[in-house]
């Protein structure tokens, strides 16, 4: 099938949303438990991007039939902004400022060009 819902073009985009929710977490959910041993976070946080690597290889394998590299690279760089605000917001319990939204919108405005023919 073609078009918008075109299923095998949209399963890494999902993937990948996926295996940033796992990175996020792996690189900054130890942040809310700052007095958790340092050697700790590093063998959780190896332990949750395991995870993270389970989804964004396969992704990328999938998605290079249907994308190029770099609009995979582009795609995992604007799903992690967005990840990353949600993760800030719902487990940080930190505020987003205009300045970082200005400054993510105009990231994902550059990385439309990547898109376009």
């Amino acid at each position: 099938m073609s078009g918008p819902f075109n299923l095998p073009a949209l399963l890494p985009i999902g993937m990948l949303f996926l295996s940033n929710i796992f990175m996020t977490f792996a690189w900054y959910g130890h942040l809310k438990h700052k007095t958790t041993s340092i050697v700790i976070a590093i063998i959780a946080s190896w332990g949750i991007a395991f995870f993270e690597y389970c989804l964004a290889v396969p992704a990328n394998r999938i998605g290079s039939a249907h994308y190029s590299t770099a609009q995979l690279k582009t795609m995992q760089e604007v799903i992690t902004l967005v990840v990353f605000v949600g993760f800030s917001v719902f487990w940080l319990k930190e505020s987003v400022t205009f300045n970082q939204i200005i400054g993510f919108a105009l990231i994902a405005l550059g990385a439309s060009f990547i898109f376009r023919s």
